[in-house]
């Protein structure tokens, strides 16, 4: 049984998911105490709730304290099993971080798992959609797990309703990592707004401003074509393609805060990883440590990555990761950012 101290670092939600993966995927139990304490609601919300009932559901888990707003939980995971399954936050809550509690286990399933997802698509302080189809999951499948995701409908903060499906292929000790050190050549780069039953000159202005600050051209603006059904959200989203890495920034717009505003803080998002060579984004290379870990566990092979900042969301995952696997982060500064680099203990 391994014990956790969920205040520890920056005492949020992902030390939760991290355990939850991890011990799906080794088999060790676990307890966590004190969940989610560096928060101002502590204990397990809605959507965190739904990642441990997701968890429970894909291993057969015994669990104790799940339930609202608790400060202690009990897992002990069984077998993975491949299937259908279906998840619903109820809420606005964010499903892609439900996605991400189950997907890592559900690699070492027997077979495929075919996944339907409901609840919020594009929250603040939540990986959105189209950052794990654009950035995520491109380097997942390059680390020899497939996936194939689709986005049916968006789900905004507060309403909530977005409906994604997601099918994960079996992997086994097939995974391999590899080493991201340099992005490759710039491919291209676009800006576009998701508006659904907002206002069509909140997108014309942001958009504007976009392009403005950074110099892009018209072509690289895109207004997406949303149901109106689908909001009132608004999300800016911005796309930089290279060689070896796909990141996607995104900013939330919300009562009180204006177009302007909202482009203003995209550009400076873009601008600091254009100021850099790094390889991967803060967001990015948070979540990356946790698939990477696994591979380099499998494997036996040491692998690396160079990042733009190292996040206390990130230094808190690497030392969750640490708990459950024989592995160690070694972390470097360095003109561009940080060099990270993952070995087998």
């Amino acid at each position: 049984m391994i014990d956790i101290d969920g205040s520890v670092g920056e005492g949020g939600g992902q030390i939760l998911r991290t355990a939850l993966a991890l011990s799906m995927c080794t088999g060790q139990a676990f307890t966590l105490t004190r969940i989610r304490a560096g928060r101002s609601k502590p204990g397990l919300l809605r959507q965190h709730l739904t990642c441990v009932q997701a968890a429970v559901a894909v291993s057969g888990a015994d669990v104790q304290g799940a339930e609202m707003h608790a400060q202690q939980l009990r897992f002990v995971p069984g077998a993975v099993r491949a299937g259908s399954y279906t998840f619903h936050v109820g809420t606005a809550g964010s499903c892609t971080l439900v996605l991400q509690t189950v997907w890592p286990a559900l690699l070492q399933a027997e077979g495929r798992s075919c996944l339907k997802l409901g609840g919020g698509t594009h929250n603040p302080m939540a990986p959105p959609f189209h950052f794990l189809a654009r950035s995520y999951a491109p380097l997942m499948r390059r680390l020899g797990a497939h996936v194939e995701l689709t986005l049916h409908r968006l789900g905004f903060y507060p309403a909530g309703g977005g409906d994604i499906d997601v099918t994960i292929w079996p992997c086994h000790d097939a995974l391999r990592p590899f080493n991201l050190i340099e992005r490759g050549p710039w491919v291209e780069s676009y800006a576009e707004c998701l508006a659904p039953a907002v206002p069509r000159t909140v997108a014309q202005r942001e958009l504007a401003h976009v392009e403005s600050a950074l110099g892009w051209h018209t072509h690289q603006l895109r207004t997406v074509a949303v149901r109106q059904n689908e909001g009132p959200g608004n999300a800016l989203l911005a796309t930089l393609v290279y060689d070896h890495v796909t990141e996607v920034f995104t900013q939330f717009g919300a009562k009180g805060l204006s177009a302007e505003h909202v482009a203003r803080e995209l550009v400076r998002e873009v601008r600091s990883y254009q100021r850099s060579q790094a390889v991967l984004g803060p967001h990015l290379a948070d979540q990356w440590a946790l698939p990477l870990a696994l591979a380099v566990w499998k494997s036996q092979r040491a692998a690396a990555y160079t990042c733009t900042d190292l996040t206390p969301h990130a230094t808190t995952n690497f030392a969750v990761i640490e708990r459950f696997l024989p592995v160690r982060f070694t972390t470097t500064s360095c003109d561009t950012g940080w060099y990270v680099e993952l070995a087998p203990c």
